[in-house]
Order: structure tokens, then C-alpha cells, then sequence
């Protein structure tokens, strides 16, 4: 096999390994709050929200320390670890208890943190200039598809439920924890590609170290060491400090797609028996809206003639529009309804294929600005990609701890009206990374580590 087939094909191992395991914990996040809400007359006293905003502010504190694991072990086996924590989280929802529930919260945080930033290094590696941008597109395209299969079992085998029984929940975490167990083994089939070992080769070469079993290789210590000072030199550049305002959104749109808005429908008593099970629906079409974006920003963008900004361009104007539509269409008091759901009506009638069409374009919108900052990061960053990947998602998951946090206790006009600031605000931000990125034409990383 060529290397470039080896690294497309390397390409599609790790979307799909991404695609099975998010299956699982995006359907997770998607019904947490619906199905511990049923639980809370019991001894369980949890909050799904709480758990997520546990979970990304824990995954942003441990970003700054992801490029350090990643050197010192690989992305290989950071990936594979890293899901059986993922595992782990899923099942303890077979049987909830309060102390394991935020337990696992805190892990899986830890763990987050070395998965993107090693899943980040993986999609470098095996890119290069001329195809970071299609293999961008095709792994979202794939992690994607995520959104479907778990979503498509929820609508079906609860519709017409207002009250998750045990049963139910059981059936669903148990195979949610097969799927996700099964995505961590698929890690095992990612190849070193030829290029990444010539370097390693070439790198020892020039020093007069051998490749392997040379004692003056630098020690794990220093290679950790060194991860952690670039990450913190990288994440004061200019470019750096721009782009986060646009992370800081895909943060905060991203608890409102994967965790508030679903609530909201299924909170909606106007919606009557089916309310339920439209959160499954819902996230289905915020998955159809993710492929598609990914598919005609990334597969069928072979080249960079017309550059990254019309593409963040249409998804603010996508996402703006949605969330118009949303203040509209959902009771303001929607995202903290209780148990009980809520009997109130926003400015027209309720609508539900209204409701799911916004979820379509929340996950387009959602898919034009992942799919250009991974190209953006790529570009710039390609000889040092683990830490700008780290800061991506430090950014991204403190901002998604913030969000889920007030999710308890703002009304749904305030989290829209944030989302929309901070939404503009970094489409600007990222105008200007973009135009700086094209003077350094087709060649270019401008960084080589910092």
C-alpha cells in the first residue's frame, strides 16, 4: 500500500473508531438530563448539567497537560485509554449512584482531554497541506454519523414515554457500552505512516542518535516538559488569542446542540406524547446537518480557492437564523423546566418540524466552523500540532463547562443572545487569522514549534 493510502485509510480508522465510540456518549449527553431527571424521586440526586459542566471543566484544566501524555506515550495508545474511560462513564449509567455518577464526570474529563489532543495529532500526521482539508471534512463527516444510529434507537423505543422506566434505560447504556468498547479497539488499527517514521529516522540521523535504544535520547521527563512550555508559548500568539474567540463559541454552541436543546423539546408538554423521544429525533437531524457540512466543506473541497472565511461566514448566518427561529418556537422557561415539563408558549404556536429544522441547521452551523478550525490548525501549525489541538479544546471545553453550568438556571432568550455575541464576535476574529494564513500561500505552516 502507498503511504498516501495508508494515511487516508488511517483517516477513516480513526473516524470511524470516533463515529462508534461518540455514538455511544453523545446519545449519553443527548437524554442524560431527561433520564436522571426520572431517577431523582429515587436516592439519585444528580443533575445531567452539572455532570457536563463538571466534565468540560475538568477536560479544559486537563488540556494544558494532554500534550505532555500524548509525547510520552502516543497517540495510539492515548486514544485507546482514553476510551475505556469513555466506557466506563456510559456503563455507571446502567446503575446510576450520585457518588459514581460525578466520579466518572471527573475522569472522563481527564480522558477527553488526551483523546482530542491526540486525535488532533493523528489527523496531522497523516495530512499534509494539499489534504488537511478534505481529511478534516471526511473525519467529521464520520463522527458524525455518531449523531444518527444512537438518536434513531431513542426516538423509536421512546415514543410515547414520559417516564424512563429502569428497563429501558438498562437496554440502552448496555449497548451504548458495547458500541463505545468496540470504537476503543479499532485505535489498535491506526498505522504509523511512512512519512512520520522517515522523519523520526531523519531527526535521529542528524543528532547522531539511533532510532532506537540510544541513551541519549531525550528522557519522557524532558519530552513532557517540552509539550507542556510550547503549549504555553503557543497559546499567547496573536493568532492564537483570535481563534479562541471563535473556540470559546463552538464551546457554548455546542452544550446548547448536544445537551440543552434537547431538554427543551422534551420539556415542551405542547408536544404532547411524542416529547420524549423528539430528542432522539432531534439529535438525528443536528447529526444530518454535521454530515452534510462535512461533506461539502471537506470531501468535495479539493481546493482552497475562495479560502475558509465564506465557509465560517455561512455557518454564523445559519446558526443566528436558527436561534431565531428557536426564540419563536420554545418557551423561554424551557431549559429549566422541572420534571413535570412546561405548559407555556413562546410567540407562535409550537411547531415540531419547526423544532427539528432547527436542529438541522444548528448542526450545519456547528460543522462549518469545526471543520475550518481544524483545517486553520493544520495549516499553521503542522510541525507542532499537539499543542494547538490541546488549546482548541481547552478553550473550547471551559467555555462548554461555563455554559452547561448557567444551562441550570438561565431562561432560554439569555443563552441564546450569549451564543450570538460571542458567535459574531469570533467570525471576525477568525476573518482576520484567515487573511493573515493566505499570505503565507499553499506551502506554509508558520510555525515549525514554538
Amino acid at each position: 500500500m502507498s503511504p498516501e493510502r495508508m494515511k487516508l485509510l488511517n483517516i477513516f480508522i480513526l473516524g470511524f473508531a470516533f463515529m462508534l465510540m461518540f455514538t455511544a456518549f453523545q446519545t449519553c449527553g443527548n437524554v442524560a438530563q431527561t433520564v436522571l431527571s426520572s431517577l431523582n424521586s429515587t436516592d439519585f440526586h444528580g443533575s445531567g448539567y452539572t455532570s457536563m459542566a463538571i466534565i468540560y471543566g475538568v477536560f479544559s484544566a486537563s488540556n494544558l497537560l494532554a500534550p505532555s501524555v500524548v509525547a510520552l506515550i502516543g497517540c495510539q495508545l492515548s486514544m485507546f485509554v482514553s476510551g475505556l474511560f469513555y466506557s466506563a462513564y456510559i456503563a455507571m449509567f446502567i446503575q446510576p449512584l450520585t457518588w459514581s455518577f460525578y466520579t466518572c464526570s471527573v475522569f472522563i474529563g481527564i480522558a477527553a482531554a488526551v483523546l482530542w489532543t491526540a486525535q488532533g495529532t493523528c489527523l496531522t500526521v497523516n495530512s499534509d497541506e494539499t489534504t488537511i482539508g478534505r481529511n478534516s471534512g471526511i473525519f467529521w463527516a464520520l463522527l458524525q454519523f455518531s449523531m444518527l444510529f444512537g438518536n434513531l434507537y431513542i426516538y423509536v423505543a421512546w415514543k410515547g414515554e414520559n417516564i424512563i422506566s429502569e428497563r429501558d434505560r438498562r437496554t440502552v447504556f448496555t449497548a451504548l457500552t458495547v458500541i463505545s468498547l468496540a470504537g476503543t479497539v479499532l485505535f489498535f488499527l491506526i498505522r504509523k505512516p511512512v512519512r512520520a517514521e522517515s522523519q523520526d529516522e531523519d531527526a535521529a540521523s542528524d543528532s547522531g542518535q539511533s532510532v532506537e535504544g540510544d541513551t541519549s535520547s531525550p528522557s519522557h521527563g524532558t519530552k513532557a516538559l517540552g509539550a507542556f512550555t510550547s503549549c504555553m508559548k503557543l497559546s499567547i500568539t496573536k493568532e492564537m488569542l483570535l481563534l479562541s474567540v471563535l473556540m470559546a463559541y463552538t464551546g457554548l454552541e455546542l452544550t446548547f446542540y448536544s445537551g440543552v436543546y434537547g431538554t427543551c423539546i422534551g420539556s415542551m408538554n405542547s408536544f404532547g406524547a411524542e416529547a420524549k423521544s423528539l430528542i432522539g429525533l432531534s439529535g438525528i437531524f443536528v447529526g444530518l446537518g454535521e454530515i452534510l457540512g462535512g461533506t461539502v466543506f471537506g470531501l468535495l473541497s479539493k481546493s482552497n480557492r475562495f479560502g475558509r472565511n465564506p465557509v465560517v461566514l455561512l455557518g454564523i448566518v445559519v446558526q443566528i437564523l436558527a436561534f431565531y427561529l428557536i426564540f419563536l418556537n420554545v418557551p423561554s422557561d424551557a431549559p429549566i423546566a422541572s420534571r413535570e415539563g412546561t405548559y407555556n408558549h413562546a410567540f407562535m404556536d409550537p411547531s415540531k418540524s419547526l423544532a427539528l429544522f432547527c436542529s438541522f441547521l444548528l448542526g450545519l452551523g456547528d460543522s462549518c466552523f469545526n471543520t475550518q478550525l481544524l483545517s486553520m490548525l493544520g495549516f499553521l501549525y503542522a510541525e507542532d500540532s499537539a499543542p494547538a489541538f490541546a488549546i482548541f479544546k481547552f478553550v473550547q471545553s471551559i467555555s462548554a463547562a461555563v455554559a452547561f453550568f448557567y444551562s441550570n438556571y438561565l431562561l432560554l432568550p439569555w443563552q441564546l443572545l450569549i451564543m450570538v455575541i460571542f458567535g459574531l464576535s469570533g467570525t471576525v476574529s477568525f476573518f482576520f487569522v484567515e487573511w493573515g494564513a493566505a499570505s503565507l500561500g499553499p506551502q506554509g505552516s508558520r510555525y515549525s514549534g514554538i
